[in-house]
């Protein structure tokens, strides 16, 4: 039921929507008073658009501020549900409305632009396509309305909670503007509370619902910039708070029943997730351990597979540490290892050790910088022959035609060095890949290799 107890049954989410915009809270980087977009839907411009943003952030209802800003006729489309015969239903409604007749081809050209078929028919109306979840179309799905895009036929909104420039076709890019969505701060979460608690038509002022300041905060903080979550978790206090004299309370013992298990964004997979494995590492590699347990801790909040984070640490134990403190990567797989024996909850502490570890530890990247080297001269310079002397000769004929010939084994000269012997081919000048940094223990390496090099001279 409605606040009022008439109708059917409308979440509160979607009765508090914004019907102006003026009633819009949040994404003021968008709507403020100068913004393109604001100027568009005030002047009844619009053009089409793909708003990329976390969920609960207004994605849906500003494409219906975009549609009622020039009257145009809204329809929403879910991109799990609907497919290619949905989008053909609504190009025929969308050229009806623009009075082009129901089998009308897609004539009007590339020039066309959104609107340009507006005056075509007495009292023609154009059409706002909106596809929530658009990421979830395939490419050809996606082509469908490509044409009907381009000459007019709908002005199209998609949603997303994910990057466009991964999940959406290079064509659709090019034929739409993407705006990026904000999660709402606190400021914003609390305007939108108190006007679903004042609020007797479209919120619940009608109840007197009163939140204890603590049951407050904990709400806001619970939201996480969703306002989509904390008005549905308001609801659900709503229903449980208990009548006192004329007013109904919730106390923060009843929010936090309701809100259960702490919400944090991560998505398994998506931009998000690869974020914050890019954060912990870039924190690693800063030596600010503080930072790096921050973002191992957010990670594993979020529900991530302790195991992948793990042997992303053994990627940062080689890249980032390397011999400047070879333990890094030793206590890095014992970390996997002890996750692997314990699990959770018990294991994740294995990987904080060594996250902190790491954290500390002297940096060095020259092996990562010396085995890129390597890399492409191996696959750059051809199929070079190893020379004769380093060959190994297991039997007659081999010996006989020179392999092993000339070969100094290091081990019988002096001091286990074979001076002024050479092991790259012989047709490749020699290379230097590996330079050790003056940090931790590749200050021992580079003082032997400067004393080979003495020894070599």
């Amino acid at each position: 039921m409605t606040a009022s107890g008439e109708g059917p049954y409308r979440p509160l989410a979607d009765r508090l929507r914004a019907q102006t915009l003026d009633e819009y809270v949040g994404q003021t980087q968008l709507l403020g008073p100068e913004a393109p977009l604001r100027r568009a839907i005030e002047t009844g411009r619009p053009h089409s658009m793909i708003l990329w943003g976390p969920p609960g952030t207004g994605k849906t209802t500003l494409a219906r501020l975009v549609a009622n800003g020039v009257h145009a006729e809204f329809v929403v489309l879910s991109a799990v549900l609907a497919g290619i015969k949905d989008i053909r239903a609504v190009v025929e409604r969308a050229r009806v409305l623009r009075g082009f007749g129901a089998n009308v081809g897609a004539g009007a050209g590339a020039g066309g632009g959104v609107g340009a078929g507006a005056g075509a028919g007495s009292g023609s109306r154009d059409t706002v396509l909106f596809l929530d979840e658009v990421h979830r179309f395939n490419k050809a799905q996606q082509d469908a309305f490509l044409p009907y895009v381009e000459d007019g036929t709908l002005i199209f909104i998609g949603a997303t909670t994910e990057n466009p420039s991964f999940e959406v076709n290079n064509a659709l890019l090019s034929r739409t503007r993407v705006y990026v969505l904000k999660p709402l701060q606190a400021a914003d979460l609390e305007i939108l509370l108190d006007r679903a608690l004042s609020d007797p038509e479209r919120g619940l002022g009608a109840l007197s619902l009163q939140l204890d300041p603590e049951a407050r905060d904990l709400l806001v903080a619970a939201a996480d910039g969703d306002a989509r979550r904390m008005l549905n978790l308001l609801e659900t206090a709503a229903d449980l708070s208990q009548p006192e004299a004329n007013r109904r309370r919730v106390s923060i013992a009843s929010m936090r029943e309701v809100i259960g298990t702490t919400y944090v964004r991560f998505d398994k997979g998506g931009e998000n997730f690869y974020d914050q494995i890019s954060a912990l590492h870039k924190s690693v590699r800063g030596s600010d351990p503080d930072a790096a347990l921050y973002w191992l801790c957010r990670m594993l909040a979020g529900g991530v597979d302790p195991l992948y984070v793990a042997r992303r640490v053994l990627r940062m134990a080689s890249e980032d540490i390397g011999n400047a403190d070879p333990r890094a990567l030793t206590l890095a797989l014992e970390s996997c290892q002890v996750y692997e024996r314990l699990g959770s909850p018990e294991g994740e502490l294995a990987i904080a050790q060594a996250v902190v570890f790491l954290s500390c530890a002297a940096k060095s990247n020259a092996v990562y910088v010396a085995y890129n080297a390597a890399v492409e001269d191996a696959t750059s310079l051809g199929s070079l022959e190893v020379p004769l002397h380093l060959r190994n000769a297991p039997t007659r004929l081999m010996k006989e035609i020179g392999y092993g010939k000339d070969y100094r084994y290091a081990h019988n000269e002096p001091g286990g060095f074979a001076a002024g012997a050479r092991y790259f081919p012989d047709n490749m000048p020699d290379r230097r890949y590996y330079l050790p940094v003056p940090r931790g223990l590749e200050i021992k390496i580079a003082e032997a290799m400067i004393a080979r090099r003495v020894r070599e001279a």
